[in-house]
């Protein structure tokens, strides 16, 4: 293999171009090229040598052996429970169908009818945590209140009010048939 140097050519991977093409080195560090620009293209980039092709040692290579630990702390062994054993003992059958009305509680099962059978692993406030066999979702709960304690919608009123630019002035409750004003006729 022929010695590298500043202004010789190399071949690398463009960023630009996304092809292996001859590239001019621009600074190296030691014996490893650092920066090249492509002759294609003119863009300057960092080195990326051949596709497939890497000068990285490979992590077998690099990691020493661990020794044994004569009594220190040891990490505990991560436990995985499958989907399928954590439904082992529930009732499927009984499972109620998920509605956000409805409020549910931690361990509980419930039959969505577009994910299917899940197990609630969370509750937040108005909010659970569904595991499905495939995924978790978040869906809401609870929200089916009676109607009294949702507001109640009232439209305003239809009273003859003036002119929005003028205040209206208040009138006692006997004089409102006397208000009536006649206009002068044009004799």
């Amino acid at each position: 293999m022929a010695t590298q140097k500043v202004g010789g050519e190399v071949d690398a991977q463009c960023t630009r171009c996304k092809m292996n093409l001859a590239h001019t080195i621009l600074a190296m560090v030691g014996p490893k090229i650092v920066r090249v620009r492509c002759n294609t293209c003119g863009g300057d980039h960092a080195f990326r040598g051949t596709a497939g092709v890497t000068d990285r040692p490979t992590k077998a290579s690099t990691r020493a052996p661990r020794a044994a630990s004569s009594g220190g702390s040891t990490r505990a062994e991560k436990v995985v429970i499958s989907f399928d054993e954590q439904l082992a003992g529930k009732d499927l059958a009984s499972a109620p169908k998920y509605s956000p009305k409805d409020t549910y509680k931690v361990d509980q099962v419930l039959h969505h009818p577009t994910f299917g059978v899940g197990l609630v692993t969370a509750v937040r406030g108005d909010k659970v945590d569904l595991t499905f066999r495939t995924d978790t979702k978040t869906l809401v709960h609870g929200r089916g209140g009676v109607p009294a304690d949702r507001p109640v919608f009232s439209p305003p009123t239809n009273k003859h009010t003036g002119p929005a630019d003028k205040p209206q002035a208040e009138l006692p409750p006997d004089s409102e048939a006397a208000a009536e004003i006649s206009l002068p006729s044009g004799d």
